[in-house]
């Protein structure tokens, strides 16, 4: 005798429509004309279109760490590069040149009485710019005078040095030269600087330019 589901007992009731949801869901996932397995094959595609370009990512990711890499050293190179500009300038800078001296000078409390530019010596990457000198004052500043030559920003040589005694009291000097003068001498100092390149020179270690 069949009997009505409203008579069976409510276990049985649960366990029947337990199985039909299952049945539904099921069929919600696999049956190709349903939404949801639309919707399941949509979200695979995707994955799927993910995947590449996570790893493009990823890849991206190595190149920006190293851009960073790259960007931190061109900025230090820039740093390094305008140090070498101030030491090695790229043009003569003769004004600023002699102020420097000038200020070592009277730091020092050496007095220069004769400043000549002597012609420039191009080489193949710099020029040399000497400068013949004629200065006085205590032997000791004399000495504190070349130190400060060489503490400037710019490179500075030293050279065809000559120095004498000052004779107090003898006559023929043209200078007035300050209380506590022992010496008195010539010397050439010699800097550097890179011409530009339209000024480079065609026969380098050649005849002398005539510095303006």
């Amino acid at each position: 005798m069949a009997t009505s589901f409203n008579e069976m007992p409510w276990p049985i009731q649960a366990l029947i429509f337990l199985l039909l949801a299952v049945v539904l869901v099921l069929a919600g996932l696999y049956v190709p004309i349903s939404p949801v397995a639309s919707e399941r094959i949509a979200v695979d595609n995707a994955n799927a279109q993910l995947k590449p370009l996570e790893a493009e990512v990823q890849t991206l990711r190595v190149y920006e760490q190293r851009r960073v890499e790259l960007q931190s050293q061109m900025d230090a190179l820039q740093k390094q590069l305008a140090t070498l500009q101030a030491i090695v300038p790229e043009n003569r800078q003769v004004d600023q040149f002699i102020v420097m001296v000038q200020g070592a000078a009277s730091g020092s409390g050496v007095a220069i009485r004769k400043i000549v530019t002597e012609p420039i010596v191009p080489h193949t990457y710099h020029s040399e710019m000497p400068f013949k000198l004629t200065a006085d004052g205590p032997y000791f500043s004399m000495l504190d005078f070349f130190t400060r030559l060489g503490r400037l920003s710019r490179i500075i040589n030293v050279g065809d040095m000559s120095l004498k005694e000052v004779k107090h009291g003898e006559s023929g000097s043209q200078f007035h030269m300050a209380p506590g003068t022992t010496v008195t001498g010539d010397f050439t100092i010699m800097t550097f600087f890179t011409p530009p390149a339209s000024e480079a020179p065609a026969n380098p270690r050649g005849k002398p330019m005539a510095a303006r």
